[in-house]
């Protein structure tokens, strides 16, 4: 099973960074969990945020927010439009699912066939 998180939108914040008090360079970047597996792809409505900033090249966490920050995260996080929830079947599913219809039928006909 691969479970990992696609990117599906950067934004380009013009906040000061709280580490190296640059006023280009903060990104805040919106991923979405993918689940693969033998049987079925999916995309869940999980959403995960990171902000990072491109000078000092570091990782801003939460705790390391100001007020700002805080106020322009909570607006792009209204403005973000996630993609829908959807579960794709493969083409293992599908056989698996015909091999075990077919034996349920074999199965009834010569139940029936030796009534």
């Amino acid at each position: 099973m691969s479970d990992r998180l696609l990117t599906i939108n950067t934004v380009d914040l013009n906040n000061n960074c709280p580490e190296c008090f640059s006023t280009k360079g903060l990104q805040l970047t919106f991923k979405q969990r993918f689940i693969e597996t033998a049987f079925y792809k999916s995309i869940t409505q999980e959403v995960n945020t990171e902000m990072h900033c491109t000078v000092c090249n570091t990782t801003i966490y939460p705790a390391r927010w100001t007020d700002d920050i805080e106020r322009v995260y909570d607006y792009q996080m209204k403005a973000f439009q996630p993609k829908k929830s959807s579960k794709k079947y493969k083409s293992l599913f599908w056989i698996l699912i015909g091999a075990v219809t077919i034996l349920i039928a074999s199965i009834l006909s010569v139940i029936v066939y030796q009534l």
